[in-house]
């Protein structure tokens, strides 16, 4: 009965290695095993008579609902020109100084952080935008990739994140469903909300240790971050790039203050703030001159692609975790962590650790779905904060992208870049970037005030 459950993750990981679709896998592979238990005595086929309730509690969760919404919103936004214009205005801005061209990268992607979550439509609009100014001006190949590829992952821990969102929804189950072991038969909860505020400050954090290494590259390698040409800068009217600045930056800040200030301030759920953020999002598109029935066609094409996609994973997800559970997975998982030395501390260890290695062939999604149900609730059962172990999380995913050999925005990134960048210098670039990452994650470890203190004293 011990092995069946590790066979069964083990056999997910090879037929996922093998290029099959993650929802069919999930779901098929985990089938499979339910009906080779069955035939052998060791799986109660019982349990599939939950997948009902299952699907129908995914179709009627409102949480879920903001996922199309914020798709939305960063795809509409995207075809907007936002990011262009936010991204020659911030380059003028900082151009004169070294590093100034990766600095301006990198608070672009914060600001498109904060207002699409969509780290594909990032990495690929700042690599087609960004990626050949930077080569013309003489950047090291190696910096200007690791540069865009990190600043394209910030929509992962600076919210509004999807991957917060779906986070929150899972963590919420696991935090009752811990509390229900534990024999309180009133569980508090956690919601999307909560995670939003923890993860404001590591988010800033991680921007803000990013901004420092490429501070430092300009200090020690001046040559490879140079500024703007002088000629160049004698032409910059600094009153005029100012007024321009402030044109350029106020419609997306709002659009951000609206969205997550409703959220912060308890006037909004998420699901009603997402909404606010698509309609938004609409606005700021008909102001740029850019909305067109076309374009509408197109966002709303590529919002089904991606929901669909997400929520056809949470539904093989969901089959895959009774069948899991169904083996006593979940009994074998949890005497696993608990028989590891260094009690909470090595649990939590071996759980992220385990997430930092998934990271390099799955995808957040998957992650998500199939490994934090399993090791939530043992997790929070432990007497760990949810908020904090939600943000650990989230942060940790978040190297799922620039990991190689299958960070997907290194694939993004590699699409459209230049014959001249290797795929060399973009796994050498973001090497870096990993590592301030997980400096960040042990900082995070070491203080998780700075997750959980901005929560407390906004929902007390």
């Amino acid at each position: 009965m011990a092995t069946m459950p590790l066979l069964l993750f083990l056999s997910v990981f090879i037929v996922l290695l093998a290029g099959y679709p993650v929802a069919f896998t999930l779901a098929g592979t985990a089938l499979a095993f339910a009906l080779i238990g069955t035939l052998t005595g060791t799986f109660d086929a019982a349990f599939l008579g939950a997948i009902p309730n299952r699907l129908y509690g995914i179709m009627t969760n409102e949480t879920l609902i903001a996922v199309p919404l914020f798709v939305f919103m960063g795809v509409m936004l995207e075809r907007s020109k936002v990011a262009e214009q936010l991204l020659d205005t911030m380059a003028m801005l900082f151009g004169p100084l070294r590093g100034g061209l990766g600095i301006s990268v990198m608070i672009v992607g914060m600001l498109l952080a904060a207002s699409t979550g969509i780290v594909g439509a990032t990495v690929v609009t700042m690599g087609l935008l960004s990626l050949p100014t930077m080569m013309k001006r003489g950047y090291d190949p190696r910096i200007a990739t690791g540069t865009i590829c990190a600043s394209g992952t910030l929509g992962q821990i600076i919210p509004p994140s999807i991957v917060l969102v779906l986070l929150g929804d899972v963590m919420s189950s696991a935090y009752q469903q811990a509390q229900l072991e534990m024999g309180m038969y009133s569980p508090d909860t956690v919601s999307v909300g909560d995670l939003f505020v923890g993860a404001l400050f590591p988010g800033l954090l991680l921007v803000s240790l990013y901004i420092l290494y490429i501070v430092g590259i300009a200090l020690f390698r001046p040559a490879m971050v140079p500024p703007i040409p002088a000629e160049e800068r004698a032409e910059i009217n600094r009153k005029e790039l100012t007024l321009r600045a402030l044109k350029v930056l106020v419609p997306p800040l709002f659009l951000i203050v609206a969205v997550l200030g409703s959220i912060i301030g308890g006037l909004a759920t998420p699901t009603e703030a997402a909404s606010v953020g698509a309609m938004g999002s609409i606005l700021l598109a008909i102001s740029q001159r850019q909305f067109n029935r076309t374009m509408l066609q197109e966002v709303m094409c590529s919002t089904t692609q991606v929901s669909s996609m997400v929520f056809l994973i949470l539904i093989g997800a969901s089959v895959f975790s009774l069948v899991f559970r169904g083996f006593g997975g979940d009994e074998v998982v949890q005497e696993i962590l608990k028989s590891l030395p260094g009690g909470i501390f090595g649990a939590v260890f071996v759980v992220m650790l385990l997430m930092f290695l998934l990271g390099f062939i799955l995808d957040f999604i998957e992650i998500t779905f199939v490994v934090v149900p399993i090791v939530g609730p043992i997790l929070l059962s432990m007497g760990l904060d949810p908020v904090w172990l939600g943000v650990m999380i989230a942060l940790n995913l978040q190297t799922s992208f620039l990991t190689p050999p299958f960070g997907f925005s290194l694939f993004y990134l590699r699409g459209v870049a230049p014959p001249e960048i290797t795929t060399m210098h973009i796994y050498r670039g973001v090497m870096p970037f990993i590592v301030i990452q997980v400096i960040t994650l042990s900082l995070l470890a070491l203080w998780p005030q700075l997750a959980t203190w901005l929560p407390k004293v906004i929902y007390g």
